[in-house]
């Protein structure tokens, strides 16, 4: 009888570390979700990331940075999208990376599947026909005096929609971390006239 018991009892604790084991796994590494879109597509913009530990984090901020961590996946880079607590995540088909991308639908007046959407392409893409500043913004995540519209949203990202309602304003903002933000400010062409921090 008691050697019953204690097979039972040492049964019961490999099946709590087992289960244990289970539940400390990184999101990382759990299954996507439901789909956002179908198949693999290409990133339009750059995405700025933040590596955190084993995450590779993002925001519909953008954080554009630079701040320690803080990292680019450029424009047609191969992504599948999925959701994710109450934003979504792109895993990096060639890049073996997943990031998790917080996002707020009531500040960026669209579902995460409108905005992913805009993100994305179902083509490749390129930029090899914008200017040399352009390209150059592009290439460093940045965004610099003469680039225009095009070229600053692929360098930064689609602008947060609370606080740049529309790309057709001649302002848009940008979070260079959750706390800081840069204003790039356009003239009547569409070409950037300035950035202030």
């Amino acid at each position: 009888m008691k050697k019953r018991f204690i097979a039972a009892l040492a049964f019961l604790l490999l099946c709590l570390f087992a289960a244990a084991g289970c539940r400390t796994g990184s999101p990382v590494a759990a299954k996507p979700d439901k789909p956002l879109v179908s198949g693999t597509v290409h990133t339009k913009y750059n995405i700025h990331i933040q590596h955190k530990g084993d995450k590779a984090l993002a925001s519909y901020a953008n954080w554009v940075g630079p701040f320690p961590g803080h990292d680019v996946i450029e424009p047609d880079t191969k992504v599948v999208a999925s959701r994710w607590r109450s934003g979504f995540r792109l895993d990096c088909v060639e890049k073996g990376l997943t990031v998790l991308f917080e996002f707020d639908p009531a500040r960026m007046n669209m579902s995460a599947s409108e905005y992913v959407k805009k993100i994305t392409s179902g083509e490749p893409v390129s930029y090899d026909h914008l200017s040399g500043v352009d390209q150059k913004g592009i290439r460093n995540g940045e965004a610099y005096r003469g680039m225009s519209k095009k070229g600053v949203m692929a360098a930064l990202g689609y602008p947060a929609a609370h606080r740049t309602p529309s790309p057709d304003s001649d302002t848009w903002t940008y979070w260079t971390n959750r706390f800081n933000t840069i204003a790039v400010h356009f003239d009547d062409s569409g070409k950037v006239r300035e950035v202030i921090d």
